[in-house]
């Protein structure tokens, strides 16, 4: 299927790794021009030219940025003033029991999850309605419906991802612009490997061994029992930012594995 993506510029926050770096490698195999976004130099130039390798596209390009603070999105803008494309994928988690999360952390959540998606779409938007076409994303969570109890902060972001996403579909009803959130599952990335690593070594058990319980115990209601692979995700996103996707909008897209115990 031709996406249509050719030479779109598609920027994907937060991809150096994990869910990210897979979203912005399917968008250049796509023929898009994307750039890639993280918090250093480094690991800016790691993915740009992994994903030159793999997709076989020059149309490649980094940006440095921090999200923890608007200094983030406004450097963005500022080398990057107009997108096509625009997958607001930035974001952290951390279990951590809700008694124990400071209001500190509830801002750094919010700032970094939801206020780098409100900054950037606010922006971008403006050029994609004076062209009369446009795609943003949110790649939301699963916990944005079922509030993880271990993490309720991450949870209520999630949550504030669709409902944006949402309201900006509907206040730009009519044009060729369109606003959905992805409800991505639990899925293999860096951070949840890193996690279950973790997991692993302190329970002193094996890595497939946490995983299985976690589907039984974590989250018994996935019909999928594992974790869903960044490739999984990438290819829903790189479906709903092509044109093809057209009649969907204001929509939360599901990739959960089944996680939603529900029909709609």
């Amino acid at each position: 299927m031709d996406l249509k993506l050719k030479d779109k510029v598609a920027l994907v926050t937060g991809s150096t790794a994990g869910i990210g770096f897979a979203i912005a490698q399917s968008l250049a195999r796509e023929g898009a021009h994307v750039y890639v976004n993280g918090r250093t130099q480094k690991r800016v130039d790691a993915a740009t030219a992994a994903i030159r390798s793999s997709a076989g596209s020059s149309n490649i390009e980094g940006i440095v940025a921090d999200f923890g603070s608007a200094a983030g999105a406004e450097a963005v803008i500022a080398k990057l003033p107009a997108v096509d494309v625009l997958v607001n994928n930035v974001g952290i988690f951390e279990p951590k029991p809700f008694a124990d999360i400071p209001d500190a952390d509830w801002y750094r959540f919010f700032e970094v999850n939801v206020m780098s998606g409100v900054r950037l779409s606010r922006h971008y938007l403006a050029g994609m309605l004076k062209q009369n076409w446009g795609r943003i994303l949110f790649i939301s969570s699963e916990s944005a419906v079922q509030i993880p109890a271990e993490m309720v902060h991450y949870g209520m972001t999630k949550t504030a991802q669709v409902a944006i996403a949402r309201g900006i579909a509907e206040s730009v009803a009519g044009t060729g612009v369109t606003v959905n959130s992805i409800l991505a599952g639990p899925t293999a990335s860096e951070g949840v490997g890193g996690f279950v690593e973790a997991m692993a070594k302190q329970q002193n058990k094996s890595k497939e061994q946490v995983e299985k319980e976690f589907f039984q115990h974590a989250r018994p209601s996935s019909l999928l029992k594992r974790f869903a692979t960044v490739e999984e995700v990438a290819a829903m996103v790189t479906y709903v930012a092509g044109e093809s996707s057209s009649a969907t909008n204001g929509a939360a897209v599901r990739v959960d594995g089944g996680v939603i115990r529900a029909i709609l």
